[in-house]
């Protein structure tokens, strides 16, 4: 066991189900990563504590391993979704969550479940799952949600190319308040150019590395 309390097979478990994740798809894989990165300086921006930093990171790089369980023909879809398809999508928080269920006897592991379950929730409450609104939507979902936003339009898919770095932060100030928490997306606009780019290579045992510094 790990000095944090987290078990040598839910380690090994962990690792087992993002090689999965890069083996089935390398961009969300990467995608997750990047999320779990910009999660965590947003929180430490925010002012959260060391231990709360750490569940949004975990939470964030395990928020779409539902995507593993989403057939490939609407997964690596090279154009828009049908709203059939949409509606299968959809169900990726909670395929993602209950991926991660059988580790919830952990509390870290527990504690991870919101985030991961509502990073698609809207304060405006026409997000998904369950359409919360406002503050009822966990504070960790709130932070994952602006930095899985960031992502997704900074990055190239097949079907469309990056829109940089200052449109991302246009469409974050202009649905702030509506879809994003309104204090979050200024933190994260404020702060994010001055973290950089993501040097460190994605490996197996950065992920040890991580899961030992976990609290």
């Amino acid at each position: 066991m790990t000095g944090d309390g987290i078990p040598e097979w839910a380690e090994t478990l962990a690792n087992s189900l993002l090689k999965a994740l890069r083996e089935r798809d390398p961009y969300t894989y990467g995608h997750c990563y990047r999320v779990a990165r910009n999660s965590k300086l947003l929180a430490k921006s925010a002012g959260l504590s060391e231990k709360e930093q750490k569940i949004i990171e975990f939470s964030s790089l395990f928020h779409d391993l539902g995507k593993i369980g989403i057939p490939d023909r609407i997964l690596l879809k090279p154009g828009k979704l049908t709203k059939e398809e949409e509606t299968i999508m959809k169900t990726h928080p909670t395929k993602s969550a209950e991926i991660i269920e059988p580790l919830t006897m952990i509390p870290f592991f527990k504690s991870l479940i919101p985030g991961i379950l509502y990073h698609h929730e809207r304060i405006d409450g026409k997000g998904y799952p369950h359409g919360i609104t406002g503050n009822r939507i966990p504070l960790m979902a709130r932070v994952i949600l602006i930095a899985d936003t960031f992502d997704a339009i900074t990055t190239n898919r097949p079907y469309r190319k990056s829109r940089g770095n200052e449109f991302a932060y246009k469409e974050l100030k202009q649905f702030s308040g509506r879809q994003f928490d309104e204090k979050l997306v200024e933190i994260f606009v404020k702060a994010h150019p001055q973290w950089g780019d993501l040097e460190e290579e994605i490996t197996e045992s950065f992920v040890a590395t991580h899961f030992k510094r976990a609290a």
